[in-house]
């Protein structure tokens, strides 16, 4: 079973301490996602499991054998890189056969492989050209192949899709989503765009300045996050955040107020918030509704206004000077400039305290696992 384990995991340069104290466990076959802004160490992390960089404290373990000492082509591991480095002179099906040969495989074998590789990736027809004649979409598919062929126990990926544009993105999302399914097989995947991880993991790693915020699958995190890093961080547009003081607490939830809209309970447990506490509401722009009808209202003057057809964004600020956006039904009239009213759900509601911890709410929509 090709289950990766890492217990207290550290890794300094001189003393810059990067990677701080990282406890995970990923069951064999999972898809995860390493996900977080530039510079949280989520590159760093992957190359240790990889075997590319030493660690400085802690333990690896891949298929429950320590790994900490071992070079990565003992690893059973196979990395697809954020540039495709591949062979500007060899065709593909040279590319991906490269490392088998170099390892002395059978000439029968190899191309059996390639051609198993070029079938799951839909590529039969490419193997004789050479890179220069590829797109990017068909460059970064051989770069997997060549991963492929080495039947590795786990597959790893640096943020293989930063290089392509926005529909090729897509379109290669889907095919390693397919191929994750098509293969069974452990795929670790590093990426900053956190659409990529929500569409793509099982499981979501979110990581900030070296340390894990939070695990959890891409609803959990979505519906359920621990913080105002991961809450601000998952979810595109991202959430929207108010400061508000508590004007009480019970057992049915939390009352709060603000300088734009009325006194509203929020249904969250009553943890330690008491009265006069200061504390952050957020609200995600998807759960705005254009109209009045909601629990909270709040109204603000349109300082954008994006029409996208389906639906439409727009960023408003109210009198007091705070700043929300919206994703509003595309039918709706609004005009820049204008002073309009937004509404939303209590139970759509978070509330984080003055830690930035979430304060755990009472009504979550039902996440259902597969």
């Amino acid at each position: 079973m090709a289950n990766v384990q890492l217990r207290d995991v550290h890794k300094s340069f001189g003393a810059t301490h990067i990677i701080k104290g990282i406890d995970l466990e990923i069951a064999h076959g999972e898809f995860v996602v390493f996900v977080g802004p530039s510079g949280c160490g989520k590159s760093t992390l992957l190359r240790m499991i990889a075997g590319l960089e030493d660690i400085t404290s802690g333990e690896i373990s891949i298929k429950d054998r320590v790994v900490n000492d071992l070079p990565p082509k003992d690893r059973g591991i196979a990395m697809v890189f954020q540039s495709y480095a591949l062979f500007p002179h060899m065709t593909v099906r040279q590319n991906v056969g490269f490392g088998l040969k170099i390892n002395n495989t059978p000439p029968a074998e190899l191309e059996s492989r390639v051609n198993e590789a070029a079938r799951i990736l839909k590529m039969e027809n490419l193997l004789d050209r050479k890179p220069s004649q590829l797109s990017g979409g068909q460059r970064q598919r051989v770069a997997i192949g060549r991963a492929i062929v080495r039947n590795p126990e786990v597959f790893l990926f640096d943020e293989p899709l930063s290089n392509l544009d926005a529909a090729l993105r897509v379109n290669t999302r889907a095919e390693i989503a397919k191929l994750h399914n098509d293969l069974g097989a452990t795929m670790i995947y590093v990426t900053h765009d956190q659409v990529e991880a929500m569409t793509l993991a099982d499981k979501i790693v979110v990581l900030e300045a070296g340390k894990i915020r939070q695990v959890g699958s891409p609803l959990e995190l979505y519906h359920k996050p621990n913080n105002l890093f991961v809450a601000g961080f998952i979810g595109s547009p991202k959430m929207n955040f108010m400061e508000v003081e508590a004007v009480s607490s019970s057992a049915s939830g939390v009352i709060i107020k603000s300088a734009d809209f009325t006194e509203q309970r929020i249904p969250v447990a009553k943890g330690n918030v008491k009265a006069g506490d200061k504390l952050t509401l957020g609200i995600r722009p998807e759960n705005m509704r254009a109209d009045t009808k909601g629990d909270l209202k709040i109204s603000g003057k349109m300082e954008l206004v994006e029409h996208l057809g389906h639906e439409t964004f727009v960023e408003a600020k109210t009198k007091s000077g705070v700043s929300f956006t919206g994703l509003i039904d595309g039918e709706t009239l609004v005009k820049l400039g204008q002073d309009m009213a937004l509404s939303f759900k209590a139970n759509d509601c978070h509330l984080f305290d003055a830690a930035g911890e979430a304060v755990h709410r009472l009504k979550v929509p039902e996440i259902v696992h597969a």
